[in-house]
């Protein structure tokens, strides 16, 4: 693979670690009974969180992953994640808080994969897919790691969607002619809103058990129905 044409800002890489730390803490620290969790588990959520994007977006790209290779990565997620856990109880009261961090780590994660994916000279599509598996992928290992249902396979408030599209706008506004730094900036922007007024106005795309019912009433209801 060619070098790259872009790369991403140290810091800007360590707020996404820093941000994503702090929310898988607040989200760990939220649960009770069976499934409470210890501190170094809670804060093993958080560092999962913080780097799990970036660890599945290099890996998709055939790199070495970045935060494998400065220590400011795993401090950064580490010391995230202790901040999460000292303030669960505040920000647990502040629910709106915890959305839109959550929707600003959605939309953080997919626009580096993204643009990253673009820098080293990958089409479109496939940079697009990268940017929402970064997006995607620190809460699926927080799920596998509890062993709850992978939120992103099931009815939810447009997770993936809301990364594909910021993703998506980033790499339509790269191809148009846009810088990679304001078209991701706005790419974070939008995925952030989308999140955030699908979880606002419980918005999700339809239940395949739904669909399913639909097309059997369709069918059925073509077949006559010979009475007595």
């Amino acid at each position: 693979m060619t070098e790259p044409t872009f790369t991403i800002p140290l810091w800007a890489d360590l707020l996404g670690v820093g941000l994503g730390g702090v929310q898988g803490a607040l989200f760990a620290s939220g649960f009770r009974g069976e499934r409470r969790l210890d501190l170094l588990g809670v804060a093993i959520i958080g560092i999962m969180i913080g780097m799990g994007g970036g660890l599945i977006r290099d890996i998709l790209l055939g790199q070495p992953p970045a935060s494998l290779h400065s220590n400011w990565y795993l401090l950064t997620a580490g010391g995230a994640a202790l901040v999460g856990m000292l303030l669960a109880g505040l920000f647990q009261r502040l629910n709106a808080v915890v959305v839109g961090l959550d929707a600003v780590v959605i939309g953080m994660f997919g626009a580096f994969g993204t643009s990253k994916a673009i820098a080293f000279g990958l089409p479109e599509v496939p940079a697009v897919f990268i940017g929402v598996c970064a997006a995607a992928g620190g809460g699926v290992l927080r799920d596998m790691l509890m062993g709850l249902p992978v939120s992103i396979m099931h009815v939810g408030s447009l997770y993936a969607v809301a990364a594909g599209a910021g993703c998506a706008f980033i790499v339509v506004a790269h191809g148009l002619g846009m810088g990679i730094v304001p078209a991701a900036i706005i790419g974070i922007v939008l995925t952030a809103i989308i999140r955030v007024l699908a979880v606002a106005f419980d918005l999700s795309l339809p239940e395949q058990r739904a669909l399913y019912r639909r097309r059997v009433a369709a069918e059925t209801g073509m077949i006559p129905i010979i009475r007595p």
